[in-house]
């Protein structure tokens, strides 16, 4: 079964005129783990969920082992690589090379459905906010809690997931290329040096529902007016304080009505600096503008982190062997970079060896069915993956230091 095969077998799963619809915890989710598990047994791989819902297709070999994935859930409106990429790179590896590596496909990565981005991998390496996360509800009220139930996973059990971190290795994670650093470079692939530091925040503002044609300006408690003001504040703050790429992302508004003013709205936005320092002075900086905005808007701002993940350096040692690999494969070196999205891996990295790779994307495009990758490269990221971990597996001792003396288990 060739990559390209294996893709085609995920094209019509939660698929909309619109794009792909493959939220976690849905009936998409459940067939795409029914592709997973045929991928698997193709592979001649075991498969296990683990209490967080990943899945593992693993050989009938003691632990640990390496790990080579991503995720098979989508945003709305997604496309077909974000995420199904890494895990058919991964049984390609493990079919082709018979090395002794775990597939691994984490639950929920995109947290479209409950805001709760990475979150197979935050549980598995016990970083995750366990009792804030199972009460969050999606745009139906129902709880996290109570779509895991309902999907065959405990959610009771959740804290125990960290516990399968032992099983690994390290983790090696192959993704599209959400820029085009990778196209302008020319180059097939890349590796990722880091990630950078990622902020999400949401806004609530409480006004009244009004008629839009009697209620004249200074009587109206505008929520979706003073969003917008406050929206367009964000990325000027951004812009002043530099290097910061800010996103007003996501916006409900309620009654949602073309002749009323909104009463009620919730707001996501989103800031991202290879800079630690500069998502915190944002925040602050937009605290401030929300309060004087409140103030003379009459309507009632609240500001709080829906998530933060910090960036992430990548395992020197696991970058070294896979720039190695790259020049025996291309014969040239490939891009070294920061990548600006989050990914399952950073989570990993500070726990374990960890490391990414990036395939060329020509126009950048991705969380849409426009996103697009050659298979050609696709193929040589494979091929690069697969000879750095039979380099890796043959040397014991080439990632035993790794990440470092700062490494923290859960425990």
């Amino acid at each position: 079964m060739s990559l390209g095969e294996r893709l085609a077998g995920l094209e019509a799963v939660g698929q909309r005129a619109d794009g792909a619809y493959r939220l976690a915890w849905t009936d998409a989710d459940r067939q795409s783990r029914a592709w997973f598990e045929r991928q698997a047994a193709a592979a001649g791989l075991i498969v296990e969920r683990d209490p967080a819902g990943n899945l593992w297709a693993h050989p009938d070999t003691p632990p640990p082992w390496w790990g080579v994935g991503s995720h098979l859930d989508s945003v709305r409106g997604g496309g077909l690589f974000d995420g199904p990429l890494g895990v058919a790179c991964g049984f390609e590896i493990a079919q082709r090379s018979g090395l002794p590596i775990a597939v691994i496909a984490f639950a929920d990565e995109e947290g479209a459905r409950f805001n709760t981005p990475t979150f197979g991998s935050k549980a598995l390496t016990g970083v995750l906010d366990v009792a804030t996360v199972l009460a969050r509800t999606d745009d139906d009220g129902v709880t996290l809690a109570e779509a895991m139930r309902a999907d065959g996973v405990a959610p009771e059990a959740l804290s125990s997931a960290p516990e399968w971190l032992e099983r690994l290795r390290g983790f090696v994670e192959v993704h599209i290329d959400q820029d085009t650093l990778l196209a302008d470079a020319g180059a097939p692939l890349g590796i990722v040096r880091a990630l950078a530091h990622r902020m999400r925040v949401e806004l609530h503002f409480s006004g009244q529902a009004d008629h839009a044609g009697t209620t004249p300006p200074g009587r109206r408690r505008d929520a979706l007016g003073t969003a917008a003001r406050l929206m367009v504040a964000a990325e000027e703050i951004g812009a002043e304080i530099g290097e910061l790429t800010v996103t007003s992302s996501r916006i409900v508004v309620a009654p949602n009505a073309t002749t009323t003013v909104a009463s009620d709205v919730r707001l996501w936005i989103d800031a991202r600096s290879a800079d630690p320092e500069r998502p915190e002075r944002w925040l602050t900086a937009l605290r401030a503008a929300a309060d004087e905005l409140a103030a003379r808007s009459r309507v009632g701002i609240e500001i709080k982190l829906a998530s933060q993940s910090r960036g992430t350096e990548f395992s020197p040692a696991v970058r070294i062997r896979l720039h190695e690999a790259a020049g025996e494969v291309l014969d040239e070196g490939v891009p070294d970079s920061v990548c600006f999205a989050g990914h399952d891996a950073g989570v990993l990295a500070p726990m374990l060896p960890a490391a990414m790779v990036l395939v060329r994307n020509r126009t950048g495009v991705s969380h849409s069915p426009a996103e697009h990758i050659e298979l050609e490269d696709a193929e040589l990221a494979t091929a690069v993956v697969e000879r750095a971990l039979r380099r890796l597996l043959e040397e014991p001792g080439a990632d035993a230091a790794e990440p470092g003396a700062d490494t923290v288990r859960p425990t």
